[in-house]
């Protein structure tokens, strides 16, 4: 499984990597879960074990591969060291980014397809969301399976957990229910019911507002105090694929199968539900494939991206507009792209079944 080298227009010496080559070099670091029958690290690979992080790629961009199947989903850890990529193949891959981008570890208790996943804010936790109708939770300082929420009778496509305040994770359901759950009890407190799908869930900055979006073009805001609808945003005319809300709370974007990425003004002092403020176009869906295409901010707020049904990453300059990079690579759809939270980096999951990561180029468009 050797990695094509991904065609960015800036031209680049890229590493040669393959996850296969690297779990056979470090098989001795890993141990076979007799449950799931997948590989998982061993508690006792500590910091006095790895050489010491030297915070630059070890090429400007570098292509992953390992999985079998989509990848549709890609996130970096809070601390910006880690990368964890899930998708069609069930399983978890974990990527230590400043150590050669090793693949250092394969999580699997799924039985279908992983389609969302999120960190909590501490680095501790990762919440995976499933076709098999539940999330797990999982242990990021064991790398064990701590428990499996049930509750779902459909697909989960998205879920989230609060950045700060209360510890919460909300998931969206395909049969159109979007379930809040108690982090510390692990369970179940209260259900918003629906009828069209779940495809996109998002908390604000403090926890105390959660967006939904789904197959009825509508993005709905609850109070999570009050445990009831505030307000609604109807400016799509398709699918809501994605939601994002920027670390200060500001805004939100969404991102829609009517090829439109839409950001609204969502802070409190706002008033009604005609809070659109921008919206930004360039980037594709495929209509057959109808694909869960995501979108989020960078950390500081200057710049949103995308993936794209025309296998490129976009990235927008927020406050301007302007298209800045049309980051090519990938030879099937883009599912998501994230930016790093601490570093000049951006990372994208693709249908081709590898990852990109590297750093944002300096000249733009």
């Amino acid at each position: 499984m050797k990695p094509s080298v991904p065609k960015y227009k800036e031209e680049t010496k890229f590493k040669s990597y393959t996850s296969t080559e690297l779990l056979n070099k470090h098989t001795p670091h890993l141990i076979k879960n007799k449950q799931s029958n997948e590989l998982v690290l061993r508690n006792s690979l500590q910091m006095e074990t790895e050489p010491i992080k030297q915070y630059s790629l070890a090429s400007p961009h570098m292509q992953l591969s390992g999985h079998q199947g989509e990848v549709y989903c890609v996130k970096f850890s809070p601390s910006g060291d880690y990368l964890v990529t899930a998708g069609f193949d069930k399983r978890i891959f974990l990527w230590d980014i400043y150590n050669n981008c090793q693949n250092i570890g394969i999580l699997g208790q799924h039985k279908n397809a992983v389609l969302d996943m999120n960190w909590t804010s501490d680095g501790t936790r990762l919440f995976t969301a499933s076709a098999d109708k539940t999330i797990q939770m999982w242990d990021m300082e064991t790398y064990l399976p701590l428990k499996k929420f049930k509750g779902h009778t459909s697909y989960v496509n998205a879920c989230d957990t609060t950045k700060r305040g209360s510890e919460l994770l909300v998931s969206g359901g395909d049969e159109g229910n979007t379930k809040l759950w108690d982090i510390r009890i692990r369970k179940q407190y209260h259900q918003f019911e629906g009828k069209f799908p779940i495809t996109a869930v998002s908390f604000n900055e403090n926890g105390e507002k959660l967006f939904t979006g789904g197959l009825d073009n509508i993005i709905r805001c609850y109070d999570l105090k009050k445990l009831e609808l505030e307000y609604t945003l109807n400016n799509h005319s398709d699918t809501i694929t994605g939601l994002s809300v920027s670390n200060d709370g500001t805004y939100l974007i969404s991102n829609g199968a009517d090829m439109k990425i839409i950001a609204y003004d969502i802070r409190s002092f706002v008033s009604g539900n005609n809070r659109m403020v921008r919206v930004f176009t360039g980037a594709t869906h495929n209509q057959s494939e109808k694909n869960l295409i995501r979108c989020s901010f960078k950390a500081d707020g200057q710049y949103i991206c995308t993936g794209s049904a025309d296998k490129y990453v976009y990235i927008w300059d927020f406050n301007t507009r302007k298209l800045i990079h049309r980051l090519g690579g990938h030879t099937a759809t883009v599912n998501e792209a994230v930016f790093s939270p601490k570093n000049n980096l951006i990372a994208s999951a693709s249908g081709d079944k590898t990852v990109i990561i590297g750093e944002i180029p300096e000249v733009t468009l």
